[in-house]
């Protein structure tokens, strides 16, 4: 009855937070870009909680029992990412004035390459965000929500119904505010199932630092064995382009960027963001380690799947009725912090890429607009109960396998409109962006099955790769002058 409490003082203190900034302003700019005025650092803190969601709050602790500390070569090289957004796309975005950031390619590539990006990413974001939120439900469901008998499609259904009702007046002018408070809640659960764990080894934080680098799993890079998928090369190259298309072609993680006052405030914000990722994906990973050596110490068998190592530990009692309370705030926040600048974005996307809204009169405009984000939501409810349905994780992993897919064309489109002066021929483009994850799986099942070779997150550059060449195959002599 506790966690109950807590959870509905929890998404209290949100309604409040989206009534009070959307109590004067509910048209389509706030939605949209919180009507440009959105504090920088305020936008930064609530990005750390969209981008950590609650797949990675339960999975990346889990993490260590596979492939050790290593996956920190990839978070290194997100902030390599993040200077390539912040020095090359941020600039164009704001010269532009975009509100949807794929308005770009409708100049530069044309109008089906324009549709065509802001499909894939509907597509993408859609799926993997409606899986990310599955897999949350299903936690909570398994380990809260059960005791009291509540039924998984309404755990679903009241959790979107929250996320929708909280964001349907003013959008990105809310969601800055209310990710920035999920972010904090998120931070500061993991540092008290940190301590937690540290309580229970019986040790101080000199001996907690001791476990943690004195461990086996305490490795962070690898440099020797190149068919790894976890070799520092192909981490830290991998890291740079995910965070590029993930972060910097992604409307969801860019809408955020674009509500800041100015293109000086946006780069702030990037840079502020991209230092502090860095040492609370450490703190997950350093998790994981304590949890491991608390398992050897206290003589627990570790269940099979990493996935559940951190809520085994939260909910069975062994790390005190407090850890249950702040494992399930923990979760919320990450998931919500994801959820709610997810379906944003796609109600953003698909009124003004789709839908063309900006042509509308305001009053149209407006109820469109609470349409399509009634519709996002409805089909986010869809989504997870099909999840549901097939009660397979297996499938969760091959959802995110196909985003990884969707994203290469998006990198191919951006790379070329950014680095060539040619125009390829309109009709075309679908055609090429399909053909390219469609020629990247045929490849890697040819490499795998007649050299055992395993590909990783590299298959994303070798995705936009042959989109940049298809386009550069089909595209016409550089025009006299250039829109970008």
């Amino acid at each position: 009855m506790v966690i109950l409490l807590v959870i509905v003082a929890y998404f209290a203190v949100l309604l409040l937070i989206a009534w009070i900034t959307g109590s004067k302003s509910s048209h389509n700019e706030a939605f949209f870009l919180g009507s440009r005025k959105s504090p920088w650092y305020i936008v930064a803190i609530g990005m750390i909680g969209s981008s950590l969601s609650g797949v990675t709050f339960v999975s990346v602790p889990g993490w260590v029992r596979q492939t050790d500390m290593t996956y920190m070569q990839m978070v290194f090289g997100f902030f390599f990412g993040y200077i390539v957004i912040a020095e090359i796309l941020l600039p164009l975005y704001y010269r532009l004035q975009l509100t949807s950031i794929y308005t770009c390619l409708r100049n530069r590539i044309g109008l089906s390459g324009y549709k065509t990006g802001a499909s894939f990413f509907i597509l993408s974001k859609m799926t993997g965000a409606a899986a990310r939120l599955y897999l949350v439900v299903l936690v909570l469901q398994t380990y809260v929500f059960d005791r009291w008998q509540i039924p998984f499609g309404v755990t679903a259904a009241a959790s979107v119904f929250l996320v929708w009702l909280y964001t349907c007046r003013s959008g990105i002018k809310t969601i800055v505010w209310t990710d920035s408070l999920q972010a904090i809640c998120l931070t500061a659960m993991l540092i008290m199932i940190i301590w937690q764990v540290k309580d229970k080894l019986g040790t101080d934080m000199h001996g907690m630092v001791r476990t943690i680098t004195e461990s086996p799993h305490f490795r962070l890079f690898e440099f020797k064995d190149w068919g790894s998928s976890q070799h520092f090369a192909k981490q830290f190259l991998s890291g740079i382009f995910i965070t590029i298309v993930m972060t910097g072609l992604d409307q969801d993680m860019m809408q955020k960027n674009l509500s800041c006052r100015n293109l000086k405030d946006a780069k702030r914000n990037m840079y502020s963001y991209g230092f502090a990722f860095t040492p609370i994906n450490f703190l997950f990973l350093c998790l994981g380690i304590l949890l491991i050596s608390a398992a050897s110490q206290m003589h627990i068998e570790l269940p099979a799947s990493g996935d559940d190592i951190l809520p085994m530990f939260c909910t069975s009692g062994v790390l005190g009725d407090a850890t249950l309370l702040f494992f399930t705030v923990g979760i919320i926040a990450a998931a919500f912090s994801s959820a709610d600048s997810a379906l944003t974005a796609l109600t953003t996307s698909f009124c003004v890429d789709i839908l063309d809204i900006e042509k509308k009169e305001a009053a149209e405009a407006r109820r469109t607009r609470m349409q399509v984000h009634l519709l996002m939501s409805v089909v986010f409810v869809m989504i997870i109960l099909a999840f549901r349905a097939v009660n397979n994780r297996s499938v969760i992993d091959a959802i995110y396998r196909v985003a990884s897919y969707t994203y290469g064309p998006l990198l191919g489109l951006f790379a070329f409109g950014l680095f060539t002066g040619r125009i390829p021929k309109d009709r075309l483009v679908p055609y090429i962006c399909v053909a390219a994850p469609v020629t990247c799986f045929i490849i890697e099942n040819i490499v795998s099955s007649s050299s055992g070779y395993k590909f990783g997150y590299e298959i994303l550059m070798l995705n936009g790769a042959i989109t940049f060449a298809g386009l550069r195959i089909c595209s016409g002599k550089p025009p006299v002058n250039s829109n970008t």
